[in-house]
């Protein structure tokens, strides 16, 4: 089986190169993340046409997940269990005089495919270490422990996979100083990874195509991309049944390159 999770950045904007990816590449299960799109809107159709039957979650604003598989969808969970609810959502709903009911955002979708557990996750960004966004991001973080810790409990082969918006290592950063201060590399987000990690999940590290560095995202500016200067900040955590059937994996940096592309590059997973 060949799995691959992928930060799209607009599943539309992104469409062609989407299909055109999936056409060559021919995973069985893709995650994608950030797909800017609301559930019903998400062009299943296209991705049908090569196979592929989709579960989709989103709203139409900025975050939105799926799921893609030629080998099966069953089971899906739009969200976790504690799935937190960003107070800024609340704070605002305070000022409506017909404040709607309160929701998760569209961050998580988990569906069994092929007899393995995926989950897709867009992890809140966090924006400053100062914000009620970074609490949201830690508090999200603490809740999908405690989903991720029951799902486990039943021994089925598990990835959760997607953009975490965080690095792991300071290896993960193409200069850690750059970002003294900043998000995705702090203390509290490193230990709700490690705390990932200590229920029993893998990090399955893809081989890079270019430098010593797996990175999986590079920003827009002019020159980041070409000079190399990313993060590695899209994981894929297995427990030992997934683990133990990984063969290979690698950051399809090919994908980031061209007119228009993501910021992201997927990770592609094959397993025995």
């Amino acid at each position: 089986m060949r799995l691959a999770t992928w930060n799209v950045n607009s599943v539309k904007a992104r469409l062609p190169r989407l299909l055109a990816w999936l056409d060559e590449t021919k995973p069985d299960v893709v995650c994608l993340q950030e797909t800017k799109c609301a559930a019903d809107k998400f062009p299943s159709g296209d991705v049908a046409e090569l196979g592929y039957e989709t579960a989709a979650h989103g709203d139409g604003r900025w975050n939105g997940v799926a799921v893609l598989s030629r080998v099966g969808i069953e089971d899906v969970s739009k969200s976790f269990p504690g799935e937190p609810v960003y107070e800024g959502e609340a704070e605002a709903q305070t000022q409506l005089t017909e404040p709607v009911l309160l929701v998760p955002e569209a961050r998580a979708i988990g569906a069994t495919c092929g007899g393995i557990r995926v989950w897709s996750l867009y992890a809140p960004n966090g924006r400053t270490p100062d914000s009620a966004h970074y609490l949201y991001k830690l508090a999200w973080f603490a809740a999908l422990r405690d989903a991720l810790a029951e799902e486990l409990s039943a021994g089925t082969p598990l990835a959760a996979t997607g953009d975490y918006n965080v690095a792991p290592t300071d290896d993960d950063v193409w200069d850690p100083s750059v970002f003294a201060g900043s998000t995705h590399v702090t203390p509290a987000e490193r230990q709700a990874l490690a705390e990932l990690r200590a229920l029993g999940l893998h990090d399955v590290v893809p081989t890079p195509m270019k430098g010593p560095h797996p990175y999986t995202y590079w920003d827009y500016r002019a020159g980041m991309f070409h000079k190399n200067l990313g993060m590695r900040i899209d994981l894929v955590y297995g427990n030992d049944a997934f683990a133990e059937r990984v063969r290979s994996a690698y950051v399809d940096r090919e994908a980031r390159k061209g007119k228009g592309p993501s910021d992201h590059a997927p990770i592609v997973v094959d397993l025995d």
